[in-house]
């Protein structure tokens, strides 16, 4: 099956970076949130973005206005009845996506494939509140999509080939590199990434260095674009919180088991960029 109609459920960051890439490969778009307000509030921020793409000159005026003209806003899950696939982009919460893959089951026609943009719940769990768990993947987009390069395709053990190869295609379409992985915790790169963001958190606490400089040291020393405390600004401290947890609750390993400053600083509401106060402080805009 070729995909052509798109349904992305989840209007914050990481669900606007997806409607955006894929408009911007000239699949139509249904952005759904609970409140249309936020789903519009969502479509200004693409339009934003795209507008800065017009003024580097990459995207031509006509293109902008052809992308966001494949994109409609809504509050109503049956809007994404036609969809060919639809990407859950919801709260990192088990129970919220549990509910949420057994509405789209009635919603959604047969045959439509169903996928999670998790970065750590387990797929085949939303998968069997489905009627159809032969055709629910993952499909794990980074942050901030339409600049992330790589998409990891999520095999759960109840998904059938032909869902995996559509996945990929899909992918592939939007101009990014799919890598294949199984259905476990934290999949490949969250699985290695976030001990090391854990622990950076814990060396600072232990006082070997300033978040300053241990951000200097990352980037001077291994050539990463930015350091520990600016990457987990930029995830999000809750989201992070809610990956370590996760992680640590699969594997039982000690380096997943978050640092207690972190906890503290998600009850605080330092979540990062988003709440323009995390390690670092930013300008709301």
């Amino acid at each position: 099956m070729s995909v052509k109609r798109v349904g992305v459920v989840g209007s914050g960051i990481m669900g606007g970076g997806i409607t955006e890439v894929a408009a911007l490969a000239g699949h139509e778009v249904v952005l759904r949130s609970r409140q249309l307000q936020a789903a519009e509030g969502t479509l200004a921020d693409i339009s934003r973005s795209l507008q800065k793409k017009v003024d580097k000159g990459t995207l031509s005026p006509e293109e902008c206005a052809e992308t966001l003209g494949r994109v409609r806003a809504t509050d109503n899950l049956h809007d994404l009845s036609d969809c060919d696939l639809v990407i859950e982009s919801v709260i990192e919460d088990k129970a919220t996506k549990h509910r949420l893959f057994a509405e789209l089951d009635r919603v959604c026609r047969d045959g439509a494939l169903l996928a999670t943009n998790t970065s750590t719940l387990p797929v085949v769990e939303m998968a069997m509140e489905t009627g159809r768990p032969e055709r629910v993947c993952g499909i794990h987009f980074f942050n901030p999509a339409p600049l992330m390069g790589l998409v990891e395709v999520v095999r759960p053990l109840t998904a059938d080939d032909e869902t995996i190869a559509e996945a990929i295609s899909f992918v592939e379409a939007c101009g990014k590199r799919a890598v294949e992985v199984k259905d476990r915790a934290g999949f490949v790169v969250n699985a290695l990434l976030f001990p090391y963001l854990n622990n950076a958190v814990r060396l600072l606490e232990s006082g070997v260095a300033s978040m300053e400089d241990i951000d200097e040291a990352m980037k001077g020393g291994c050539g990463f674009p930015m350091g520990p405390f600016a990457l987990l600004d930029l995830i999000g401290l809750d989201t992070s919180l809610a990956i370590l947890e996760a992680l640590y609750a699969e594997y039982g390993d000690a380096n997943y088991a978050p640092v207690p400053r972190l906890r503290r600083m998600v009850a605080a509401e330092l979540l990062g960029r988003k709440s323009g106060a995390g390690f670092y402080r930013y300008e709301r805009t």
